[in-house]
């Protein structure tokens, strides 16, 4: 079983990494949706140093833009109470994007977090309060964009994996064996050739297309929040199982992410029904288990950690 943690505010000191990999983390993800490799150099230097105080190693993955839609780093960070409008334009959206949007069109705004529905008049009414921010995912249900799988700023972050240790490169809402091709050709050239590639389920489209371009991976990812997002909450356990089921059909390794411990972002200790979560990762056959805001974010980024592993290995005893 292999455990990774998300780099993050909570988790950017050589010291809390040191201890996260002392738990049993072996790979710490960087979300670079929210900046490059160099923007993170320090976090990156304290990783490295981690590996050498706690004489363990450590993969880094890096989580490319992709696809993947969000809001404009401009955006302020606000409360939408329920009911409320606000101009389709203070999500600040890529123009191509935002002139697609026809009046009807829900906007599911980090990871479901909130609501809106775009109106006639341009304006989008909160359907779901929540909150929205600066570089917040932005699901489009029923939409189809057809977006380059690799953006500029993808390419430049690839060209400087090797400099920063990048291990293993992961692929956002993947929907075609033609995009993970054009991914790891890029990965290639970057010098990167040896990564491993982590391809992300987050929408109907990828799930569907799965058993074909399955092949075009190393590594197939369940993740959660978008599937959430996009196929609607209560879908998600029953597409995580046809997930792990076509990974174990291919002999594909399954990494499960999103909320597996999300309550530890604020308390010591998981739910009975977190625990129950991770078990039933690992008995459909979850090799990997990724924690985000747990660590990124959460107050107690080891402690999410060490019952991350704890509950995985009491799950693996039963199987």
């Amino acid at each position: 079983m292999n455990y990774y943690a998300t780099l993050g505010e909570s988790c950017k000191d050589a010291a809390t990494i040191a201890a996260l990999l002392r738990a049993g983390i072996s790979c710490f993800r960087l979300n670079l949706s929210h900046g490059s490799l160099r923007d993170k150099a320090d976090w990156l230097a304290a990783l490295h140093r981690a590996e050498r105080d706690a004489g363990l190693p450590a993969g880094l993955l890096i989580d490319l833009r992709g696809p993947e839609l969000r809001t404009g780093k401009t955006v302020p960070a606000a409360a939408l109470p329920l009911g409320d409008t606000l101009p389709l334009s203070a999500l600040a959206l890529p123009e191509a994007i935002a002139a697609a949007l026809l009046p009807g069109q829900e906007l599911r705004v980090d990871d479901s977090g909130a609501v809106l529905t775009l109106q006639a008049d341009g304006l989008c009414r909160v359907t779901r309060p929540g909150r929205v921010g600066p570089r917040k995912s932005v699901a489009l249900p029923g939409l189809d964009l057809h977006l380059p799988p690799l953006t500029a700023e993808d390419r430049a972050d690839l060209a400087d994996g090797p400099a920063f240790g990048v291990t293993a490169v992961m692929q956002p809402f993947v929907r075609s064996r033609e995009e993970l091709d054009t991914v790891r050709r890029a990965m290639i050239q970057a010098g990167l050739g040896g990564a491993t590639l982590y391809a992300k389920v987050e929408d109907a489209a990828g799930l569907n297309a799965l058993p074909d371009w399955i092949d075009g991976c190393d590594v197939v990812t369940a993740a959660r929040g978008d599937l959430g997002a996009n196929l609607g909450l209560e879908h998600v356990p029953a597409a995580q199982r046809r997930i792990a089921a076509v990974c174990r059909q291919s002999h594909k390794p399954l990494l499960v992410v999103t909320e597996l411990l999300s309550s530890m972002t604020e308390r010591p200790v998981p739910t009975r029904a977190e625990v129950s979560d991770i078990c039933h990762a690992v008995w459909d056959g979850a090799e990997h288990l990724m924690l985000t805001n747990e660590t990124a974010a959460g107050k107690y980024p080891t402690e999410a950690a060490a019952w991350l592993v704890k509950c995985a290995c009491a799950a693996m005893s039963y199987r």
